[in-house]
């Protein structure tokens, strides 16, 4: 469904080791900057990071989150362990199982550097 997502950076190197620390945790390659973007490219998306290209200062969006699909609930807890290990903040409820319409699913939620909504996600059966 989706080609890529960008999300905005004040601080590239911060926001860079970051998402290297939670994405290398599901098995991902660290990203790679050029110029002022971060990318991690893979088989099937894009995800960048980027400085704002109006100069002004990168904000998150409320009511905006943004899910990673996980494998397991044991990485969906090593993924939120990273994150809050290498500059992340966590937010909501502690990494667990919710029951809700989309069903049961294991979840770990997480501010990134700059701000940005996280969810690590793993349905569970």
């Amino acid at each position: 469904m989706f080609s890529h997502i960008m999300l905005g950076s004040n601080d590239l190197e911060a926001s860079k080791k970051f998402y290297d620390a939670i994405l290398g945790t599901l098995g991902y390659e660290p990203g790679v900057i050029r110029g002022d973007s971060c990318v991690y490219a893979t088989p099937t998306g894009v995800f960048i990071l980027k400085t704002p290209l109006n100069g002004e200062p990168a904000t998150h969006g409320n009511g905006s989150t943004f899910g990673f699909a996980i494998k397991t609930p044991e990485l969906v807890h090593a993924w939120h362990e990273a994150g809050v290990a290498n500059g992340g903040t966590p937010c909501e409820n502690p990494p667990g199982e919710r029951n809700g319409p989309a069903g049961r699913l294991y979840l770990a939620y997480l501010r990134d550097p700059s701000g940005n909504k996280l969810c690590g996600t793993h349905r569970l059966a």
